[in-house]
Order: C-alpha cells, then sequence, then structure tokens
C-alpha cells in the first residue's frame, strides 16, 4: 500500500486544487454584468439575428473523425523513432491500433458518416429526388434582408 501513496496523495492534491479554484473563482470574481458582456463576441461584429438553424451532426462527426486520425498519426511519431528498440513486439501493437482505427473508420463510412448529400436509395423513386426540385426551390437564402430584389439572382 506504500507505493501507492504518492498516487493517492497527488490524486487528493489534485481535486483539492480544483476544488479551491473554483471556490475562489465564485467568490472573489467580479459581479458587474452588462447588456455588452452578455451578447455574444464573433469578430467585432455584432449580430443583428439568430443563426437561421444549427450545424448538423454531420459537421461534428467529420471533426471527431479528423481527431481520430490526429491522434493516430500522434501515437505513430514514438514507433517511428524507436521503432528498431521495439522489434516484432512494436510492429505487432502498431498495426493492432492501426487496424482498430481502420476499421472505426470503416464503420463510420459504411454508417454514413461522410455522406453530405442527399440520401440514394436504390430501387426506390423518392419523392425528394424528383426532377422539380432545384436549388431555388429548396435551398433557402440567408441574409436577404435589407438587400435590393435584383441582387437575389446574382446570389443564386
Amino acid at each position: 500500500m506504500g507505493q501507492y501513496l504518492p498516487v493517492v496523495a497527488m490524486l487528493v492534491l489534485a481535486v483539492v486544487f480544483a476544488i479551491l479554484s473554483f471556490a475562489a473563482s465564485k467568490l472573489l470574481a467580479p459581479r458587474r454584468p452588462s447588456a455588452a458582456k452578455s451578447s455574444p463576441y464573433e469578430c467585432g461584429i455584432v449580430p443583428s439575428q439568430e443563426p437561421p438553424e444549427r450545424f448538423p451532426v454531420r459537421f461534428y462527426l467529420v471533426a471527431m473523425i479528423f481527431i481520430v486520425f490526429d491522434i493516430e498519426i500522434i501515437f505513430m511519431y514514438p514507433y517511428a523513432v524507436i521503432y528498431r528498440d521495439l522489434g516484432a513486439f512494436g510492429l505487432v501493437e502498431v498495426l493492432t491500433f492501426a487496424i482498430a482505427v481502420f476499421a472505426s473508420f470503416v464503420y463510420l463510412i459504411a454508417n454514413g458518416a461522410l455522406d453530405w448529400g442527399p440520401a440514394k436509395r436504390l430501387g426506390r423513386r423518392d419523392p425528394q429526388m424528383s426532377a422539380t426540385r432545384t436549388t431555388t426551390s429548396t435551398v433557402r437564402r440567408v441574409g436577404l434582408e435589407g438587400r435590393p430584389a435584383g441582387d437575389e439572382e446574382v446570389a443564386a
């Protein structure tokens, strides 16, 4: 049990530090709310309206796939530095890791995580994919308030 004492002490210190940091922040932080402080800040532009819609979930899935592959590359660097010292054991471990990441990538592709277009159903007529649907009838134009009527055709 004595060998775990430094680890337990470090965990206790980390928890105490976190609790004290939150408590000090609540007690010592100045509280002078104003309209300017509570408004969102985006590159100095004051938003005049709410965003038209939320980001689709697929956007976040692609971001998470990107992070997974970043992590895979980060784990490949130490192996590349000392691959001679690791020998066959290191090769097997790196291949196991790469196969696991590749299998998860294949799973994501099979479930359509990277399909951004309309759903393609073979053998069935889909009413959403009719010839009468065009970009002018389906794409909602955002941010056209205050513009002259002639600018809408240019934006399309």
